[in-house]
């Protein structure tokens, strides 16, 4: 079997009838899910760091960047997930485009996007968490480990292995609950908004690239990309949805949307309560409410972080295992990734293993490190997914696509320019942990998953699941 063995969109399809998965999700729980991982330490942490050291109160201009590119990316994720509703996101979407070389490429780096991901996501719950602690008189120690963040990764994973409707339940209330909050942060933040604040708009450059100035907003850009990740989680769950060629352009699109206007409303307004420079905090919302003397409302606040990281973790971690269970069933991972739950048809084994992994990264990683990995690692998928649309379209023109990518091919060369432009922002580190983590990646292929590859065979691999499984 060659390098650039393709799936033909017939196996695709033979796959998402055959699936053990439980199609479940309508249009409100797939766009509570984006929602879900969109609005998370993005917004509730990062706000402050890429602020205090990047961007100044320019942080709204990398933000309209940064949506503008995951708009466009995101319609490119939109034509994939309706035309191919399959699990596995842009791992799957690759194998159909470039051959299984390039599909092992991006599944091997959306682990970088999810698996650290939801990592980040913990060190930032477990900021709020001791915050919150402490306000009530409790004093939890954080040092070289992060128990609490290693804790509530496990917790998790526990939900998820119960269910996906009941995790996509859950998670709903969630989003509901932390996009109140932030609704209400804005509304009573307005009138403590300081003009002086947000003056100079681009703080001057410090000779450094990255601190301030111009570079600074594409580097703040590249920061707080990272509060965008989420929306093609969506797709991830496309095997899960009951109306797929539907339901994925809505959920995928909707959640965008809804939380850029978000973003944007938060940002300007903590930025116009709090000078930015003081912003190089664990919980930057909090100390936004602080400054206003409504201390009444920080705890809410705290609370509304601690909901609202918690469903970020649920939808990345799902995520993370609905991509290992699509590259085991290929043959890129072993069977034991792709083993589902006699009772909660889950994929329960890869959800444990690989919250055990996260656990320790996050106890262990600090926030900085993780989220510009994951920043990175995202922005690549991105690209690529932007480029196999227009393969696609002169590859398979045929293929029945019941939503269409507009103004194609703008809409792909804009969505991977300014996402390769904000790769070209993030620190010279970042851009060195990529290449190793894909190098280990180019080792696995060669070593273990080149050799059990089966797409394009034809010996059909049985799905594995455990004996007498219900199909849904």
């Amino acid at each position: 079997m060659g390098y650039f063995t393709k799936k033909s969109f017939a196996e695709l399809q033979a796959e998402a009838d055959r699936g053990l998965l439980k199609r479940s999700l309508g249009p409100l729980n797939l766009t509570a899910l984006g929602i879900g991982s969109i609005i998370g330490t993005g917004i509730f942490v990062l706000t402050g760091t890429a602020a205090s050291q990047n961007a100044g109160p320019a942080l709204v201009l990398s933000m309209i960047i940064s949506a503008v590119g995951c708009a466009f990316s995101g319609l490119c994720y939109a034509e994939f997930a309706a035309m191919v509703p399959v699990a596995g996101s842009a791992y799957t979407y690759a194998y159909a485009t470039t051959g299984e070389l390039f599909a092992w490429i991006i599944g091997w780096d959306l682990i970088l996007e999810y698996a650290l991901s939801t990592s980040t996501v913990a060190v930032g719950w477990s900021g709020y968490f001791v915050s919150l602690a402490r306000d009530v008189g409790l004093t939890i120690p954080v040092g070289v480990v992060n128990v609490p963040a290693m804790i509530i990764v496990l917790l998790v994973a526990a939900l998820l292995i119960i269910g996906i409707k009941e995790s996509a339940d859950t998670n709903t209330w969630l989003v509901a609950i932390k996009a109140i909050v932030l609704v209400v942060f804005v509304v009573a933040g307005a009138s403590y908004v300081k003009r002086a604040n947000l003056t100079p708009f681009i703080p001057p450059n410090t000779g450094q690239f990255g601190e301030f100035g111009w570079s600074g907003v594409l580097r703040g850009a590249g920061v707080m990309f990272f509060a965008y990740i989420g929306f093609d989680a969506v797709s991830t769950a496309a095997q899960e949805a009951k109306n797929p060629g539907r339901d994925m352009p809505i959920g995928i699109l909707a959640s965008l949307a809804i939380c850029t206007v978000i973003y944007i409303a938060v940002a300007t307004v903590l930025l116009g309560i709090v000078p930015y420079d003081r912003l190089m905090v664990a919980d930057p919302l909090a100390v936004g409410i602080d400054a206003t003397g409504l201390r009444w409302l920080s705890p809410v606040i705290k609370m509304a972080a601690l909901f609202g990281l918690f469903s970020t973790m649920l939808v990345n971690l799902l995520a993370q295992t609905r991509i290992f269970y699509s590259m085991s069933r290929d043959g890129l991972l072993p069977p034991i990734f792709g083993r589902v739950h006699q009772r909660f048809r889950t994929p329960y084994l890869s959800t444990i293993m690989t919250a055990v992994v996260i656990s320790l990264v996050a106890g262990l990683t600090p926030i900085t490190v993780l989220s510009q990995l994951v920043s990175i690692g995202t922005l690549l998928a991105f690209v690529l997914v932007s480029l196999g649309v227009i393969i696609l379209r002169h590859t398979a023109p045929d293929v029945p696509r019941p939503f269409r990518t507009p103004w194609v091919p703008f809409v792909p060369i804009a969505g991977g320019v300014i996402c390769l432009a904000q790769m070209v922002g993030l620190p010279i580190a970042t851009w060195e942990r990529l290449i190793v983590w894909l190098a280990v990646g180019l080792v696995v292929y060669f070593g273990y998953s080149h050799r059990h590859a089966i797409a394009g065979t034809s010996r059909s691999r049985a799905l594995s699941v455990e004996p007498n499984a219900a199909r849904p």
